[in-house]
C-alpha cells in the first residue's frame, strides 16, 4: 500500500499544526520536513531536520508529530528520522510566508 495523495495531504495538514516553539512557525512552512513515507501496515516515517543540530526542542517536536498523526485512522505508528543533510537553510527551505515572518527578504 503506497501513500496516496489524499493521505499525504492529510498528514501534511496535521504537520502544519506542529509549531517550532521558538519561531512560532509550523514545521511544514519552515521546510523542516524532507519526506513522508508509509509502509503497507500503516507505519509512517517522517524524515526531517531541525533548525540546528543542537536544537533542544527536537524531542518535543517529535512528540507533537506522533500525537497529531495518531489522530489519523490510517496511521498505525509514526517514526521520526532526523537528518542533517541537506542542512536547513531558511532562505532555501522556508515557504514565502515563513520567510516574511522571519524577515528574510530576497
Amino acid at each position: 500500500m503506497a501513500l496516496t495523495a489524499e493521505q499525504e495531504s492529510q498528514i501534511r495538514e496535521r504537520l502544519m499544526t506542529v509549531y517550532d516553539p521558538e519561531l512560532g512557525i509550523d514545521i511544514i512552512n519552515l521546510g523542516l520536513v524532507y519526506g513522508i513515507d508509509m509502509d503497507d501496515e500503516g507505519n509512517v516515517l517522517i524524515t526531517m531536520t531541525l533548525t540546528s543540530p543542537g536544537c533542544p526542542i527536537g524531542p518535543l517536536i517529535e512528540e507533537m508529530i506522533r500525537d497529531r498523526l495518531s489522530e489519523l485512522p490510517f496511521v498505525k505508528e509514526t517514526y521520526v528520522q532526523l537528518v542533517w543533510q541537506p542542512r536547513w537553510d531558511p532562505r532555501i527551505h522556508c515557504s514565502e510566508e515563513a520567510k516574511m515572518e522571519l524577515g528574510i527578504w530576497e
